[in-house]
């Protein structure tokens, strides 16, 4: 398994009580698979550099992972179904 820091971006005007549901199913496609969530930060809504969708904000959530290729993969498939999050990134951390 390898450690990989991931930060997605919600949708400004998804409600809060959906937006946790968001994270805590985003979050269990990794533990179902046997991996392992180290830490999750979520910063809040914050400005983006540039419009994305149409939004100027965007609530940025930051997860560091320890995962194997399986759960990499199927986080990936989800969030770019999902139109709650309009934006992400998956990197390896290789600290």
């Amino acid at each position: 398994m390898r450690k990989y820091e991931i930060m997605y971006i919600i949708r400004p005007t998804v409600l809060e009580d959906n937006r946790k549901a968001l994270i805590e199913e985003l979050n269990l496609i990794f533990t179902s698979r046997g991996a392992e969530v180290l830490n999750v930060k979520e910063w809040g809504t914050r400005d983006l550099a540039y419009e994305i969708q149409k939004h100027k904000k965007g609530y940025y959530v930051v997860l560091d992972v320890k995962t194997n290729d399986d759960a990499r993969i199927e986080f990936d498939r989800i969030v770019r179904i999902n139109e709650d999050v309009i934006r992400h990134i998956i990197i390896r951390d290789e600290r």
